[in-house]
């Protein structure tokens, strides 16, 4: 088959945790020469996976690039990260793609963890196939994994190999296309074979369902079949070829990465059929122009390079020297990992690294103006945090600009000061994801950083009205401290924050002191009896009286400090719980045990219906404690294959009694005591 382009294309490599990506990257890259051996992802030889905390933890955690050539074509492969935590490398990888392999395990029942990828495959129109790996494995049920991968995939999967047993092995394949069979070697190219007379009745209804399945997308193909014309393997390539990169349909492959069955094959359908950078452009709606045009779709902050800039060039040249956005680059690369090499120029298609691009943020094209900078996937939403601090005290300063450069390699981590509890939260994905983060902060930065569940910021209230005096009287030789108030202390209705008001007629309170008894009152109102900032609450200075000399606005905010401490115990404090709305979507399989989930944390449930836009997903509605959030999406991959996931808003504080109160108010004073 003749090349599809002669631009250097680019393919991204996804799927689920534990399918086998990295796996097939060194199976791909071996198969096109460009490694002499293949490496080993638990032995930590692989050409992806390179940096301390993949090698650690033996899985992906960021993007790998790799290129190659087969057969002259120049490729670029994106091996992306295949747990969820870390899927925002991967969407952003998807997005300078040509074309998606997805990389799925022969078992039925793991099929619906992919469906979160191909949801945003079909929803962006990415050209993908999917990759049955593993099929040594065991027996293969391809019809059952077939049916469950569709009812995840909004596009027909079209098979386009059908596998060749002998007893529980799988031997080879038949192209359903070329309609020749093909004997597995390993570490070789298949050897062509003779197809078994007992296949041929198996080949031919497959064969007939692919070319049915095209037929849907195109007129002249149905016509063909309708008329019992059999059209010619070259027409039904170019059918296959034009609905793919249409993302009409979803051609089936199956193979061993591990044992390099069905690689090449692999390889030479990529080759015929997936688009190029001039297409994807196309299809991106990127701007026009002559000039050159690149998107940024990484930035790694590495120890001797600095700041790389990972992007994908669509049209024009850039060279080294030339200037990008009005900086001038410290290099240009091609490559990825270990094996960056410095290149002088970049044309359409290429995959480069810019270094020491610094103005430049992930998602940025390169060579347009800023009102046509186009769509980009958005942070994924925070599930799970983490309150950091450095064990060097000295390194809190460091600390914030390191968090800063993790956040711009991965915008789905995200940090902020919380102002109610004075801890610096990390947010992001998931624990492993937190956890790699800060394995990050100290083999990047030496920065040694601990995390622990951050504080939930209960705050308190009132229930009862109270009026209350408060006097300061100080005297120490000269001038003395005389404050003398009268308050009333209410409670007001939840959301209400904070008032302060004044009833003083007659000058008994002069008019310069009276802000000092606002200042004093908020004062205490950082720590109330209960031990947390106090909201819903009016006090109002009704009466008092000053001296001529001791008066002063410290003596009258001293008064009002006394004033509160006194009477507000006497009010009926109570603690306040925050509640959030949350939003747990999930497949309606496992929608019963969502909203067990939400039970079983003191949650309630307000409603569930269909997920819009996602056939055979659920919403499931509730407001939750915030103290019960902490280890929510853990609990909800663990039962949900691991797609479970949420949104969450805060909704409102609520009052909090029993037993679990207590122990929150003792745990409050305990550690108040402490500091």
């Amino acid at each position: 088959m003749p090349s599809k382009s002669a631009l250097p294309r680019a393919c991204a490599l996804v799927g689920p945790y534990g399918s086998g990506k990295t796996t097939l990257l060194e199976a791909l890259l071996f198969a096109s020469g460009s490694i002499p051996r293949k490496g080993s992802v638990t032995e930590g030889t692989s050409v992806g996976d390179t940096s301390p905390e993949a090698r650690q933890r033996k899985m992906s955690v960021e993007v790998n690039v790799a290129a190659g050539t087969y057969l002259g074509d120049k490729w670029t492969f994106l091996d992306c990260p295949g747990s969820i935590e870390f899927q925002q490398d991967s969407f952003n990888s998807l997005m300078v793609a040509d074309a998606a392999v997805v990389v799925v395990e022969p078992e039925p029942s793991r099929a619906v963890m992919v469906a979160p990828m191909l949801k945003f495959l079909d929803h962006r129109k990415i050209p993908h196939l999917v990759f049955i790996n593993k099929v040594e494995t065991g027996e293969l049920r391809l019809k059952e994994i077939l049916d469950a991968l569709q009812t995840v995939s909004e596009r027909p999967l079209v098979l386009r190999q059908l596998p060749l047993r002998s007893g529980d092995s799988i031997t080879g394949y038949v192209d359903l296309i070329s309609e020749r069979a093909y004997k597995y070697k390993p570490g070789q190219a298949s050897e062509l074979d003779k197809l078994p007379p007992s296949a041929q009745d198996e080949k031919q209804a497959a064969r007939q369902e692919m070319l049915e399945d095209l037929a849907d997308f195109d007129d002249k193909l149905l016509e063909a079949l309708l008329s019992d014309v059999v059209p010619s393997s070259k027409e039904v390539y170019d059918y296959l070829t034009k609905t793919l990169a249409s993302d009409l349909v979803v051609p089936v492959l199956i193979g061993s990465a591990a044992n390099d069955h069905g690689i090449r094959r692999l390889l030479k359908s990529l080759r015929h059929d997936v688009p190029d950078a001039t297409a994807t452009a196309a299809r991106l709606g990127l701007p026009s122009g002559t000039g050159p045009l690149a998107r940024v779709f990484k930035t790694v902050h590495a120890a001797h390079t600095g700041k790389l800039s990972f992007a994908r060039v669509w049209r024009g040249d850039f060279a080294e020297g030339g200037q990008v956005k009005g900086v001038r680059p410290s290099g240009l690369f091609a490559g990825g990992g270990t094996n960056l090499v410095k290149i002088a120029k970049a044309g359409p298609g290429d995959v480069v690294a810019f270094a020491r691009l610094d103005p430049v943020a992930t998602g940025e094209l390169l060579g347009a103006p800023e009102s046509a900078q186009g769509d980009w996937p958005a942070p994924l939403p925070p599930l799970f945090s983490l309150a950091v601090h450095a064990e060097k005290k000295q390194d809190e300063v460091k600390l914030t600009g390191a968090l800063t450069r993790l956040v711009e390699e991965d915008p789905s981590l995200s940090f902020a000061h919380n102002a109610d509890t004075n801890e610096l939260v990390l947010w992001g994905q998931g624990e492993i994801h937190l956890l790699v983060s800060l394995e990050k902060l100290k083999s990047r930065f030496n920065l040694v950083v601990t995390g622990r569940r951050p504080q939930v910021p209960y705050k308190e209230t009132i229930r009862k009205s109270v009026s209350q005096h408060g006097r300061h009287k100080r005297q120490s030789g000269g001038h003395g401290q005389f404050g003398d108030i009268h308050i009333d202390i209410q409670p007001m209705p939840r959301g209400s924050g904070f008032q302060f008001a004044d009833k003083i007629v007659g000058g008994v309170v002069p008019k310069q002191y009276i802000p000092a008894v606002g200042e004093g009152v908020e004062d205490y109102l950082k720590t109330g009896p209960l031990g947390f900032p106090v909201v819903d609450i009016k006090v109002t200075l009704t009466d008092g009286s000053y001296h001529t000399v001791d008066s002063s606005d410290q003596a009258f905010k001293t008064a009002a400090r006394i004033a509160m401490s006194e009477g507000m115990p006497k009010c009926e404090p109570v603690l306040l719980e925050p509640i959030l709305a949350v939003e747990i979507a999930v497949p309606n399989d496992y929608t019963s045990k969502a909203q067990r989930i939400i039970s079983s944390r003191r949650g309630q449930i307000l409603g569930y219906g269909a997920k819009d836009g996602w056939t055979g997903w659920d919403v499931v509605s509730a407001h939750l404690p915030q103290a019960e959030m902490g280890d929510l999406i853990i609990e909800l991959r663990s039962l949900t294959m691991g797609v479970g996931t949420f949104s969450w808003k805060f909704d409102h504080l609520q009052e909090s009694v029993g037993r679990g109160a207590d122990k929150v108010v003792e745990e409050r004073k305990a550690a108040l005591a402490a500091h």
